[in-house]
């Protein structure tokens, strides 16, 4: 599949299959996911594997929908405020990038903003300054929902002079 077909393709995933996921596969994404663009090299991004007491205690309306592999990305803090954007950014590039290495092996994930809030922050033990990027549930997909349609780019597009 060419990149830009993966990355039309690539859903929200709201339905798991219970099957597990391969570890040695996960580990090959995410390591993939690492050679996002990062300013200066710093690889602001860290990884929190959710254990099944912390997911519980998460109290995601849907559980994560049922995936099989859930984990939190959470960007470090930076020593100023544009340091701390260009490290959140970074992570998002991180995210994506793990996203379209396992839509390419036929996986779906699911990107919530649960772990921002601050009891979640809490049970996740994020210290200050990190910013909760995403929870993600990981698993095949039990379905796979249509695209919504998009504006098209020449209506988001401005030309300076």
């Amino acid at each position: 599949m060419s990149i830009i077909d993966l990355i039309k393709s690539r859903r929200n995933i709201k339905a798991f299959k219970p099957d597990p996921i391969d570890e040695e596969a996960l580990l090959g994404w995410l390591e993939a996911a690492s050679f996002a663009p990062n300013h200066r090299c710093n690889e602001p991004w860290e990884l929190l594997r959710i254990g099944p007491e912390t997911r519980a205690k998460l109290k995601h309306k849907s559980d994560f929908w049922g995936a099989p592999v859930v984990i939190a990305l959470v960007s470090k803090p930076g020593a100023t405020g544009i340091e701390r954007d260009e490290n959140v950014m970074a992570a998002a590039c991180f995210a994506q990038n793990f996203q379209l290495a396992a839509h390419e092996a036929g996986v779906g994930t699911f990107w919530s903003s649960i772990g921002g809030l601050p009891h979640n922050r809490e049970l996740l033990g994020v210290a200050e300054g990190y910013e909760v990027i995403g929870v993600f549930g990981i698993g095949y997909p039990a379905e796979v929902p249509i695209a919504k349609p998009r504006m098209p780019i020449s209506a988001k597009t401005k030309v300076l002079p």
